[in-house]
């Protein structure tokens, strides 16, 4: 197990580190850079030698490593875990106003709790590309806010507060008129093409998202409660990250250990860098391919690999237990959610039950089933996506939060460090 303030440090700054996507993917290859991993272009060859490798694709990163021995018939050892997190993006002609103020013309991302977007800092975060191809990476800091209206001017907003999508979730940012004002020009100098004019048309195109700028915090009883943005999905990705580090300072021979994190998860997934895309199958049969393997032996390769389908899932809501199975009510701090759904929205079945089950006694850490209320709808992972692409055996598995796809996320430092010893164990399995 992990030290666990440490890990929490840690896992904080990595969020820190992460307001978007693409923030996310760069700083875990940053990360993957010190540890001694070496990226692969997928425009180059690819060769078949042990070591420790990782490739980028947009707001997605894949990292394995590859033990002596390795062969077309290896089978793989693959946590998959999602990089985006529920917001808003910013729009076409983003620079618009109203009576005086500035705004920025954004669209919802995902399915964020509205109301929890409401009278905070937020920045916006991405990746800009410039006439000449070039691709910045750009954050601003504590820049926007979508101001909540005073309750003097609503009387009814404590007995519920319903928020048109379009002309209430436009965030300030200034006061002046729209045609003295220019949002890519700001992005521009923010990503250090300069100011004016000149410097916005250098500005081809944009995927800039919003992020909370509050920092993750510790709090309550001994410190026990950790808060931060994004943890849905980060939280798994930054477990992942932590696990394949400590498996590749002494690989397990007979797998190839891979954490696989995607983009776009909260769209469905369905892009070039998200589950339903191409990315992941590409690396296999590249690396099948590069140790001299054919279609039999990647569909060989594959019949004997796991992949760990790593999402944040639900606590039971002290405020609404209702909404819970009546039976199966996990509790923060008691250990990582498995995530069992008999309509197949969670991959987990009987054999990948048993095999989470021993990755958790190896790792001696507790574990606790997750399953839906009948009455409320389940949502779904990567998990059932992998399976259904790859054929893959796949179990789904993730911390438990409170207050999901709000700005603002709860967990408990127990449940975020057990996730990812029980990760490592996954990587490094005794039997």
């Amino acid at each position: 197990m992990p030290d666990t303030s440490t890990y929490i440090d840690d896992f904080a700054e990595f969020i820190r580190s992460s307001p978007s996507s693409y923030h996310a993917a760069a700083e875990t290859g940053r990360r993957l850079d010190a540890a001694g991993f070496r990226a692969r272009r997928e425009t180059d060859a690819w060769s078949a030698e042990p070591g420790l490798f990782y490739a980028i694709r947009d707001g997605a990163i894949i990292a394995w490593v590859v033990p002596e021995g390795a062969g077309p018939l290896t089978p793989f050892r693959i946590l998959g875990a999602h990089t985006d997190s529920p917001g808003f993006k910013l729009k076409p002609r983003p620079t618009i106003g109203s009576n005086g103020w500035l705004q920025a013309g954004v669209e919802v991302y995902g399915g964020p709790l509205l109301n929890s977007w409401l009278d905070r800092e937020l920045e916006l975060a991405g990746r800009i590309v410039t006439r000449d191809g070039e691709e910045r990476l750009v954050r601003t800091g504590p820049f926007l806010r979508i101001p909540q209206l005073a309750i003097h001017l609503d009387r009814e907003a404590n007995n519920g507060l319903t928020l048109d999508r379009q002309r209430h979730t436009a965030p300030v940012f200034g006061v002046g008129e729209v045609s003295q004002a220019d949002l890519v020009g700001l992005l521009a100098g923010f990503a250090g093409l300069g100011s004016g004019t000149d410097a916005a048309a250098e500005i081809a195109g944009y995927d800039i998202l919003t992020a909370d700028t509050q920092s993750p915090a510790r709090f309550g009883l001994d410190d026990a409660l950790f808060a931060a943005g994004r943890m849905d999905n980060l939280s798994s990705v930054h477990a992942g990250l932590t696990a394949l580090l400590v498996a590749a300072e002494s690989p397990t021979p007979g797998h190839i250990s891979v954490v696989a994190a995607f983009d776009h998860e909260e769209l469905g997934s369905e892009s070039r860098s998200g589950a339903s895309g191409p990315f992941l199958a590409d690396v296999l049969t590249r690396l099948g391919a590069a140790f001299g393997g054919g279609v039999d032996e990647r569909a060989r390769s594959l019949a004997a690999s796991w992949c760990l389908s790593s999402d944040a899932g639900h606590s039971v809501h002290p405020n609404y237990p209702e909404r819970h199975d009546p039976a199966n009510q996990p509790v923060a701090g008691r250990g990582p959610l498995l995530k069992i759904n008999a309509n197949q929205r969670y991959a987990t079945d009987a054999p990948g039950a048993a095999l989470w089950s021993r990755a958790c006694a190896q790792a001696g850490v507790p574990y606790q089933e997750f399953v839906s209320n009948n009455g409320v709808p389940c949502g779904s992972t990567i998990g059932p996506l992998t399976a259904t692409r790859l054929g893959i055996r796949t179990i789904d598995v993730g911390a438990p939060l409170l207050s999901m796809h709000s700005a603002r996320e709860l967990a408990h430092v127990d449940d975020l460090v057990a996730l990812s010893a029980a990760i490592g164990a996954f990587f490094a399995p005794e039997d």
